[in-house]
């Protein structure tokens, strides 16, 4: 177990390297200037602005002072908020990010299971074909269509919850944005459920169980579900890096505070180091969760760690 995680890490620095490297560039080779739209500033104040953020010397200097900066934990200043560093914008706006995001996947990702594990359990009856609908409206209906219907219902006609805000987390303000993410979340988990555990059931050991007159919950409990989970597993490691940074539009649609608003933000205005501050804290995450993937597979299959 050891070994592999450092394997994983050690693999880990040359791709966030190369991931620094080919963002810093696609910025850089992007037209425009984050000044664009100062357009009252004379070419001098223009020329000491770009010379206060190193805007004015050759991409490779520019790229070694960002570099060596970020190696001693600088992500540098927002060009846009001029009063605040890269790292003080994702420490406001991650918490919020990642309660939501977190909030979200546990929600789907225990309706999913359910819901799989109904449709499976009950293969080709009305449960599993209705079942199967209902995941794929969760799939195929996009976020920016269901959350505003959620707004519309539950909000402004119902009148049950508020529509916009966060206030410090408070729980009625997070029904309807955790809703909104964790849908489409249950509605992939619920398939892959389905597919994996309609497998798992025809293997040679689980008919050898049930000839032994073992109870169905049984089988179920202690010869499919665990390898029935692992394409889950497989598929949640990704997915929480994604909610973790923020859902630009369930953030942008509630008005939340979190990273995902300040990306777009950044990318908009051409505020360079939000954008690479935000991406390398995606990068990194996502690699992060790929090794906890890694390590709950040798916990539902020890097999794997012989494999690896």
């Amino acid at each position: 177990m050891l070994t592999m995680i450092l394997r994983r890490l050690l693999i880990a620095v040359p791709t966030i390297l190369v991931i620094i490297v080919v963002s810093f560039l696609i910025i850089k080779l992007a037209p425009g200037s984050p000044f664009d739209s100062l357009a009252d500033l004379d070419p001098q104040q223009l020329a000491n602005l770009e010379a206060a953020y190193n805007l004015d010397k050759p991409v490779l200097v520019q790229f070694w002072l960002y570099f060596s900066g970020l190696l001693q934990g600088d992500m540098g200043q927002s060009f846009v908020f001029r009063d605040r560093t890269v790292s003080e914008i994702i420490v406001q706006g991650f918490p919020v990010s990642a309660q939501i995001g977190l909030s979200a996947v546990a929600v789907g990702t225990s309706l999913g299971i359910a819901l799989g594990l109904m449709a499976a359990l009950r293969k080709n009856s009305a449960v599993d074909y209705g079942v199967m609908s209902l995941t794929m409206f969760g799939v195929a209906v996009p976020t920016f269509v269901t959350a505003p219907l959620m707004v519309l219902l539950f909000g402004l006609t119902l009148g049950w919850l508020p529509i916009a805000g966060w206030q410090g987390g408070d729980i009625r303000h997070m029904i309807l944005p955790v809703a909104a993410l964790a849908l489409p979340k249950a509605g992939i988990v619920a398939r892959i459920t389905r597919g994996s555990m309609l497998e798992v059931l025809r293997a040679n050991h689980v008919r050898t169980a049930r000839s032994k007159g073992l109870p169905e919950r049984l089988v179920i409990w202690r010869h499919t579900l665990r390898a029935g989970l692992m394409p889950v597993v497989s598929y949640l490691g990704p997915a929480i890096a994604t909610v973790m940074t923020g859902s630009v539009v369930i953030e942008q649609i509630f008005g939340l505070p979190g990273i995902g608003r300040s990306f777009i933000e950044g990318a908009v205005n051409r505020d360079y180091p939000v954008v690479m501050g935000i991406t390398i804290l995606y990068a990194a995450l996502i690699i992060l969760m790929n090794l906890l993937v890694d390590i709950a597979y040798r916990f539902l299959d020890p097999r794997a760690e012989q494999a690896s």
